[in-house]
């Protein structure tokens, strides 16, 4: 039986029965994530979240069971069983669980998975019809929906083989599931967000805007909250409200847990001395970087450095 189109939902009652509060947990990308990574959504349920970016990651992720509702930029989908999701690392995403039940499997691919023998495959991914906001989700047939659950299994199975040819098996895979999507072809209808979580989307865009460090002489050109809500073209006070009532920290304490995720990726992923690093998060030097860093943290930077290259090494 074929499933109906998926119902947009008016703002005032997504209001009044969708919106919890607090809303969504604001999640940044673990930093020390894999390349690739597959997991069972029945295993690792998803939680009510917002992810103001993705650090490069694709994610595709096919539901079994459960319902929930998917924003991807400024477009909100109502997902159900045998529903499949391509999000751009580029889009601010939200996930807000419906339904006790779930199932399923989500991946995670970073484009660096694809070097020196797949970048056929990454092409492939960036000119995808379906990584954008305004095509996120894809309606699968049964037929359909159950074909793309074995080869996600069959990704599952060989990624935890040690098979000396498991990275070809999985890519194969991959691009079987991106035939049946394209075959199925029929996106879901989407809904506009409510005015309040466009607020929310747009403080955070702008704030992920921000974070722009390339090199050790760029330099982060923070905005106070006040220039964020400016921007934003609303009272100050109102933006605060809204965004503390919806996700539970203040534009203060987004903007600072933001600094120390952009901290932590400094000090992990580049060999840059603390003094860069400090110049590039626009402090007025090693010293003041430092006693934030410890006060947010409870540790030195130095001595952060030191413990993730350590734990990465053993």
């Amino acid at each position: 039986m074929e499933k109906t189109d998926i119902p947009r939902l008016e703002l005032e009652s997504f209001a009044r029965v969708n919106y919890k509060v607090p809303f969504l947990k604001v999640e940044h990308y673990p930093l020390d994530a894999n390349y690739f990574s597959i997991e069972n959504r029945e295993k690792y349920p998803v939680i009510d979240y917002i992810s103001p970016n993705r650090r490069q990651f694709f994610k595709i992720f096919h539901m079994t069971a459960g319902t929930g509702i998917l924003t991807v930029g400024l477009h909100q989908y109502v997902l159900a069983a045998g529903d499949i999701a391509f999000l751009h690392p580029d889009e601010i995403m939200s996930w807000q669980t419906t339904s006790d039940e779930t199932g399923g499997h989500f991946c995670l691919i970073h484009p660096k998975y694809f070097e020196r023998d797949a970048d056929h495959i990454l092409q492939a991914l960036r000119n995808y019809p379906y990584f954008k906001a305004s095509k996120a989700v894809v309606q699968l047939s049964a037929g359909q929906s159950s074909l793309v659950n074995q080869h996600f299994e069959s990704i599952v199975k060989e990624e935890k083989s040690n098979n000396e040819d498991k990275k070809q098996a999985i890519l194969l895979h991959l691009q079987m599931i991106l035939l049946e999507a394209q075959r199925a072809g029929k996106t879901l209808t989407d809904a506009p967000v409510p005015e309040s979580y466009g607020y929310i989307h747009g403080f955070l865009k702008l704030l992920e805007s921000s974070f722009h460090v390339q090199g050790p002489d760029d330099t982060v050109k923070l905005k106070t909250a006040a220039e964020f809500a400016e921007q934003l073209h609303v009272h100050p006070n109102y933006l605060n409200s809204l965004v503390k009532e919806h996700t539970g920290k203040t534009l203060r304490e987004h903007i600072q847990e933001r600094l120390i995720y952009e901290a932590k990726v400094l000090l992990i992923q580049t060999d840059w001395d603390i003094s860069n690093i400090s110049y590039g998060l626009g402090f007025s030097g090693h010293a003041a970087f430092t006693s934030f860093f410890k006060k947010k943290e409870n540790i030195s930077p130095s001595i952060f450095r030191k413990s993730a290259f350590s734990q990465i090494n053993s």
